[in-house]
């Protein structure tokens, strides 16, 4: 059956580094990959079309989709605009009516790059991890929140950290499914010794783990993570953790990399259907250049065959051949050392398609 894919290439170097993507997409089709590709705005550019982030029409194209690619949303052009008519909304609004509650954020550096990262190569060499954030729920949704005037006349802000069993149940089987998959080790992160939720978090996390019996589950303090992370990263597999600490630690994790033009993402919903993005944002200091890293757009791909549309072989052909690419010596500015060739957008992706071919 013919898989549909939607392209949302968004705002600012999004466009530039979607075209890449698809260019990849069209070569695998032709390899056999059956795929139908569809198009639509939104963000910055769904607003100056039709006056809305998120278009009813592209709200329906998503929902019918099996798999989502998005670019990159936002600008410095739409910052004066309401709020609720601002780019990142329709990124927001994809989520919550799609239900994508597992955030999966890979970090992984390709050894070509190790001199590339903030860490000593021999610390970060061979790093790949992966960490699943639960992505619609927590602190940053929870209710009541706001700002309040007390009795004696003090301002202050408040914000609940809520979490049902059900919320952190299905977030739990989407990182044991996903260590399934790779080296079977899961560290789920919390703050279970001050928060109580977290010490629920903990105990799902537990009964969860019997349906699991081949995954090793280990538990870790944030604070205490977040100081591992730097001290010993390749001790990790899969972490998965709560909206907010998935949010700083997965950012932190992304600066081991060296740059963030290198690591793609995806938010799933209970049955694997995805939207898959890099994480870096829209650029607009680099837009229209031709400069821009598709490589985290291209990897996006290779984790939408993986996880949304179970074409794990062609996933890791995407893969081989960004690391062959890489071989080459080809970078483009935010990976540029000395003694490698500085390329742009559009040749860095045409690199990667020829490598497609290649063994």
């Amino acid at each position: 059956m013919t898989d549909k894919i939607l392209i949302l290439p968004g705002d600012g170097i999004g466009v530039e580094i979607m075209a890449e993507a698809v260019k990849l997409i069209e070569r695998l089709k032709a390899d056999g990959l059956d795929v139908e590709l569809e198009h639509a705005l939104v963000g910055g550019a769904a607003y100056d079309a039709c006056g809305k982030p998120l278009p009813d029409d592209t709200l329906t194209l998503a929902r019918q989709a099996d798999a989502i690619l998005l670019g990159a949303v936002g600008g410095p052009k739409w910052e004066p605009l309401d709020i609720s008519v601002r780019p990142e909304k329709g990124l927001l609004g994809l989520r919550a009516e799609l239900e994508l509650f597992a955030n999966l954020r890979p970090a992984m550096l390709y050894r070509q790059l190790a001199s590339a990262s903030a860490l000593r190569p021999e610390i970060v060499a061979g790093l790949d991890i992966v960490i699943v954030r639960e992505l619609t729920g927590g602190i940053y949704f929870g209710q009541p929140r706001g700002v309040r005037t007390r009795e004696d006349g003090q301002r202050e802000g408040f914000n609940t950290l809520v979490y049902s069993e059900s919320d952190i149940e299905r977030v739990a089987r989407a990182a044991y499914d996903i260590a399934m998959k790779r080296d079977r080790r899961l560290c789920s992160v919390d703050k279970a010794n001050v928060l109580e939720c977290t010490e629920l978090w903990r105990e799902v996390m537990i009964r969860v783990g019997r349906d699991y019996p081949q995954v090793a589950l280990s538990h870790m303090y944030v604070d205490n993570a977040a100081m591992q992370l730097v001290r010993d990263p390749k001790q990790f597999d899969v972490i998965v953790t709560t909206n907010m600490f998935g949010d700083i630690l997965s950012d932190e994790a992304a600066m081991l990399t060296g740059s963030i033009g290198m690591l793609p993402s995806a938010s799933l919903d209970a049955n694997g259907k995805g939207m898959y993005e890099p994480i870096h944002g829209s650029a607009p200091d680099i837009s229209g250049q031709g400069v821009a890293n598709p490589l985290a757009t291209i990897l996006s791909v290779a984790m939408m065959l993986r996880y949304s549309l179970a074409q794990a072989d062609m996933a890791e052909r995407i893969e081989s051949a960004v690391g062959r690419v890489l071989d080459q010596g080809l970078r483009t500015p935010d990976i540029f050392t000395d003694g490698c060739r500085k390329v742009g957008t559009a040749e860095m992706g045409d690199a990667v398609v020829a490598a497609l071919g290649e063994k």
